[in-house]
C-alpha cells in the first residue's frame, strides 16, 4: 500500500470522525446553558447607538472639506 493510499483511508474514517467530533462540539457549546446573555449582547452591537454615535478614544470628528 503505497503512503497515498495510507492516508487517503486514514483521512476517510478517523479523520472524518474527528471533524465530526469538532462539529459538534461547537454547537454544543454554542448552546450552552447561559450563554443566551452573551448572545443577545453580540446581537444587539448594530443597535448600540441608534440616538447618536459613540465617541471613543482617537475618534476625532473629521474637518469639513473646504468645497473647491
Amino acid at each position: 500500500m503505497d503512503f497515498y493510499s495510507l492516508l487517503r483511508e486514514f483521512a476517510d474514517s478517523w479523520v472524518l470522525l474527528a471533524l465530526f467530533l469538532f462539529f459538534g462540539a461547537i454547537v454544543l457549546w454554542a448552546f450552552r446553558p447561559g450563554s443566551r446573555a452573551i448572545h443577545e449582547d453580540i446581537a444587539n452591537i448594530p443597535f448600540r447607538h441608534e440616538d447618536k454615535p459613540a465617541r471613543g478614544e482617537g475618534l476625532e470628528a473629521r474637518p469639513q472639506e473646504a468645497s473647491k
